[in-house]
């Protein structure tokens, strides 16, 4: 398939507070166009619903009007329309679907509801070969912390083999970051304050890692409530916070558990790819660790750039390439904005 027969496909992300608009031939990105509303949420110390389903409103057509000039194409250019069909807000979700649905009917085109979830794994695809075997997934963002198993990167076959039963990673920074008075979203500010901290100073608890405990289930709700005890016992006894190593130990416990279980459940199911996305993946630590360990254990890691790993159209854009370009039945254009879609339902 040469280049100009790769499916030239227009993505739209609104699942939180991130409107992203991209176009995708194939595996390459043409354009990644994002507005955000964080700043507006960032008061409230977490993203309000309403705030962020008006943001995706007003910053919808700007968005989309840049990334046609991006990837210096017309709308009727492209061969399909792809959308975050969800987990997401509801709201924020609807406005997403109403505008792919919109552009699909219009231009013609075929329309692909697709798992904002999967589009994060996807999304390796934009900066790397794809893979000739299977691979072991590692989400990490803002409300999931899951491991995947993924007989192809890009296609509707997965298999949750574990997922968090209580607070995702990102929460847990969220929450902490709060805790520690440091702005939201809290895991980059929590990444770039822990360089000066020192991440042995406070030995913080790693959840569901005995031999007795669920393999690759995630838990950081007891992580959360060992460093807010912590800290208000130094708050009681008059004594300064180290903001710093608490920040780095907090990120050590988070990290050691995410990299130990990912490598483990690679070993155990004979993978010798390890793929990771999502919001956390950005975190410079968390990257550090899986390419120690990786290394170690002759896996081979991918991780997108930092920048691929929050939410943005370029992913949901990347998943509707390769679902067209493998030969999936599109969707109806009556699918629902659906906020708890499950991890392993790729497409509606």
């Amino acid at each position: 398939m040469t280049a100009s027969d790769e499916p030239l496909v227009l993505g739209f992300e609104t699942s939180c507070d991130e409107t992203g608009i991209g176009i995708v031939r194939g595996t390459t990105l043409l354009a990644d166009a994002i507005a955000t509303s964080v700043e507006e949420h960032a008061r409230f110390g977490g993203v309000v619903p309403e705030v962020a389903s008006r943001a995706h409103l007003e910053a919808m057509l700007p968005t989309l009007r840049r990334a046609f000039q991006l990837a210096d194409i017309r709308p009727g250019d492209i061969d399909a329309v792809a959308v975050t069909a969800g987990p997401g807000l509801a709201g924020a979700l609807l406005v997403g679907v109403a505008a792919a649905k919109a552009y699909a009917l219009a231009l013609d085109k075929p329309l692909y509801g697709v798992n904002h979830l999967s589009a994060h794994v996807a999304v390796d695809l934009l900066e790397h070969e794809p893979l000739a075997e299977p691979a072991i997934a590692l989400l990490v963002s803002g409300g999931h912390s899951s491991l995947l198993l993924a007989p192809r990167i890009g296609g509707q076959e997965l298999t949750e083999l574990g997922a968090t039963v209580d607070d995702a990673a990102g929460e847990a920074y969220d929450k902490i970051a709060r805790l520690l008075g440091l702005p939201f979203p809290g895991g980059p500010h929590i990444d770039r304050i822990a360089r000066d901290g020192d991440r042995a100073a406070i030995a913080f608890p790693r959840a569901f890692t005995g031999a007795q405990d669920p393999a690759y289930a995630f838990s950081f709700s007891g992580l959360k409530t060992a460093v807010a005890r912590w800290v208000e016992a130094r708050q009681r006894a008059g004594e300064p916070v180290p903001i710093a190593d608490v920040a780095a130990s907090f990120q050590e416990a988070v990290v050691d558990v995410l990299t130990a279980k990912a490598v483990r459940a690679a070993k155990d199911h004979g993978v010798g790819h390890l793929v990771i996305g999502g919001g956390v993946a950005a975190n410079s630590r968390l990257r550090e660790l899986a390419a120690q360990r990786c290394e170690k254990a002759g896996l081979v890691l991918r991780i997108p750039r930092p920048g691929l790993c929050t939410d943005n159209g370029a992913m949901v854009a990347a998943l509707g390439a390769q679902l067209v370009a493998h030969g999936a039945t599109p969707s109806n254009l009556d699918i629902p904005a659906t906020s708890a879609l499950p991890i392993t339902t790729v497409l509606l």
